[in-house]
């Protein structure tokens, strides 16, 4: 049986639109664990960018646990040549078995942005769940915790955060 309480395990994108939009505690609404692999942590404060120290500083100040992975371990040092391709993503699904490995098993809620992961034959937990940044965003305005998820929307890309397009068939 799963635990009560899912955690919320944040992916990059949902963590840099929220960091543009000047919104991150909005991801402590729901009152849930927040946890972000080390792949991913990595993935977005190795090198500077606008949002980097703004996630380092959140990170710290809000004590969000950074899960250790097998991913992360094996990633080449600096200089090595390494693989980047889809190492936070792999870091997740680690995660997520891990989870549903545990007794009792802990349901995910992993958060994503990437047009692709929504696409991607990504193995979920039957007790776990993979929802978007705007659902997300939708599910906290429906609950009164924000006024409006366009509006955190907006802000971000008026700050400089451009969304992953997707593209619907025809």
């Amino acid at each position: 049986m799963p635990r009560d309480d899912p955690v919320l395990l944040l992916d990059a994108g949902p963590l840099i639109t929220l960091a543009y939009a000047d919104a991150l505690d909005l991801l402590l609404k729901p009152g849930w664990p927040v946890a972000i692999v080390d792949m991913v942590f990595h993935e977005l404060t190795r090198q500077p960018s606008p949002t980097s120290q703004k996630l380092r500083d959140w990170v710290q100040r809000q004590a969000i646990t950074l899960l250790p992975t097998q991913v992360f371990a094996q990633h080449p040092p600096p200089g090595a040549p390494r693989r980047k391709a889809n190492l936070g993503e792999f870091a997740i699904q680690e995660t997520m078995n891990q989870m549903a490995l545990a007794q009792p098993a802990q349901t995910g809620v992993f958060l994503f942005e990437d047009h692709r992961i929504a696409r991607a034959s990504f193995l979920l937990p039957p007790q776990s769940r993979k929802v978007s940044t705007r659902a997300f965003l939708i599910f906290l305005e429906e609950r009164g915790w924000i006024a409006s998820a366009a509006a955190i929307e907006r802000q971000a890309v008026l700050a400089g955060r451009a969304f992953s397009a997707m593209r619907f068939p025809q």
